[in-house]
């Protein structure tokens, strides 16, 4: 039993080591299954993950195969525009190309024709300018005609100057300030031309009459000193060849003539600059010219004396005279005729003078004496006529002696004949030397051994005073009887020069002073340049219209040809 107990008992550890041995196994199978079993999940889940990326990449593809398809539907859709827009394209084209051929065709037609244009706008250009030519040749021949005319019927030579609008142009009791700039800004007398003057009549109480008045030469506003004194100066050449002249401001008080003749005198201390001053007037300019036309004369000899004369309440006064004291003051001299029919005033000073400077210090001089009071028409009203006068005195000896004789232009020089400039006080051979104040020119020749030639011209500058309404210029007393004298003075000048006019046997130059003064001038022994001085404001336009008739008038006068001045011979001194 106990081998059998033994036996089974050894029958039992084997059976439990292999039962051990199984559970082992079974353990390491389970394992196994286990590891298998994670890897069939493994594998299942990356089945799954791969079943689920398929049905992802499958609706992709189907959606992108969907997109594809509608790109093909919008690439034939676009291929159909794209060959629409080329039709459309290639038939603007050629519409295109076709307007422009046609734009071309009608440019070059254009430019055929603008090159027509311009060639008859050429020729046009080119006729005009030919006429211009001509018209110009027949301008200035038709100026030579007339100066000519003027030269051989003796016409006074009338020029008109419109000056500017000034403040106190402006009519008085004017309180409105837009009434003031309206009038101000009015301005009834202009230039159309260099010959024509405009005046606009709309005078209180009268009809809107326009009136033109035609002179040989018309300033405006805008013309300066300069241009004045350009037309002026072939004047003083004729003073040279032998010729009289006078040259006078005519116009109402305020218009312009001092400003005119002597330039701006803006105080009592003024004296005239002798560098080239813009504003400088008629008197110092021909100063000037006159000694630069003697100083191109070569080999001359020439005295140049000078006088002031005022005429005041028709009064004659030497403003070079001087007094007890030498000091100078203005002297009442008196006018005579002498046997020749001259005017001729008795003791006026005479003063040698050698330059423009020395002359311009005595106008200046005796225009600080002029008389003058300020008016409601202007501050600085000149109440007296001022008459300045060059004589300019040619000595040459005889053909017999030397023949040397005047010469005044270039006629002279063609023939070879000299003359001599110099001074008074340079001649110390031929004549002793010359005082500082004389009675007469002719005290200036007293010759020993020679017989002389002498050859006298002068040149009157005249600065008149303007006439005044009383009314408007609310002048009264001792004032009120100086306008009157004036206007009484013009008004003979203008009786003189009718007469002259009107051919009349008796011409009434004693009326005045002023006219028996410049009876020479007048009377036809000088050429006379009456420059006419008016205002351009409605203010004062029935005075414009007095100034522009006289002058009118005036340009009828026929006083014969002026004369040439003939030398004289002197005797021999005793």
């Amino acid at each position: 039993m106990s081998l059998f107990y033994k036996a089974k008992e050894e029958r039992i550890i084997v059976l439990e080591t292999e039962n051990a041995l199984l559970h082992l196994k079974l353990a390491k199978n389970q394992g196994m299954i286990g590891k298998m079993s994670a890897e069939e999940a493994n594998n299942s889940f990356g089945h799954y993950k791969h079943q689920k990326c398929h049905g992802s990449a499958r609706s992709i593809v189907i959606q992108l195969h969907e997109a594809i398809q509608r790109l093909k539907q919008d690439m034939k859709n676009l291929h159909l525009s794209a060959l629409a827009f080329s039709r459309d394209f290639q038939h603007q084209g050629k519409t295109c190309l076709y307007q422009i051929l046609t734009a071309v065709q009608r440019l070059e037609l254009h430019n055929d024709a603008i090159q027509t244009f311009q060639s008859r706008a050429l020729e046009l250009e080119q006729s005009l300018h030919e006429i211009n030519e001509k018209y110009l040749k027949e301008k200035q021949m038709r100026k030579v005609l007339h100066n000519s005319l003027i030269e051989l019927r003796g016409n006074i030579r009338v020029r008109c100057r419109i000056r500017p609008l000034l403040p106190f142009d402006m009519a008085s009791g004017e309180s409105d300030l837009k009434d003031r700039q309206r009038n101000f800004s009015e301005n009834v007398v202009c230039a159309v031309d260099d010959e024509t003057v405009f005046v606009k009549c709309s005078r209180p109480g009268h009809a809107l009459i326009n009136k033109t008045f035609q002179y040989e030469r018309v300033y405006s506003a805008l013309d300066s000193q300069v241009t004045v004194f350009a037309d002026v100066s072939p004047l003083l050449t004729s003073l040279l060849d032998g010729y009289n002249v006078c040259i006078m401001a005519y116009g109402q008080t305020g218009s312009g003539k001092t400003y005119t003749m002597l330039g701006p005198q803006p105080d009592s201390n003024f004296t005239f600059p002798m560098d080239d001053e813009p504003n400088l007037g008629i008197i110092p300019r021909a100063t000037k010219e006159v000694f630069r036309l003697l100083s191109e004369k070569p080999l001359g000899s020439h005295w140049v004396e000078v006088s002031v004369v005022e005429v005041y309440n028709n009064e004659v006064l030497d403003l070079l005279a001087k007094d007890n004291c030498g000091r100078m003051s203005g002297v009442k001299r008196d006018i005579i005729t002498n046997k020749e029919g001259k005017s001729n005033i008795p003791l006026l000073t005479y003063e040698p003078v050698e330059d423009a400077v020395e002359v311009l210090e005595l106008v200046n001089m005796g225009v600080q004496l002029r008389v003058k009071h300020p008016t409601l028409v202007h501050g600085h009203s000149s109440h007296s006529h001022l008459l300045i006068t060059l004589t300019i005195t040619t000595k040459a000896v005889s053909e017999d002696n030397l023949a040397i004789p005047w010469a005044g232009d270039h006629s002279s020089q063609k023939t070879g004949k000299e003359h001599i400039f110099t001074s008074p006080h340079a001649v110390k051979d031929d004549k002793p030397s010359l005082p500082s104040r004389v009675s007469s020119p002719t005290q200036f020749f007293s010759e020993s051994t020679e017989k002389l030639k002498r050859l006298r011209t002068k040149l009157q500058l005249v600065d008149l005073a303007g006439s005044e309404c009383a009314g408007m210029s609310g002048v009264t007393g001792s004032v009120l009887r100086e306008t009157s004298f004036i206007n009484r003075s013009l008004s003979a000048l203008a009786d003189v020069l009718q007469a002259i006019s009107e051919q009349r046997s008796h011409v009434p130059y004693r009326n005045s002073k002023l006219t028996h003064l410049l009876q020479d001038s007048i009377g036809g022994d000088a050429k006379l340049l009456l420059v006419l001085c008016v205002s351009p404001s409605q203010k004062y336009v029935t005075e414009t219209l007095q100034t522009l008739g006289f002058g009118s008038r005036t340009r009828q006068v026929q006083r014969g040809q002026a004369k040439k001045r003939n030398q004289s011979v002197l005797s021999k001194s005793k």
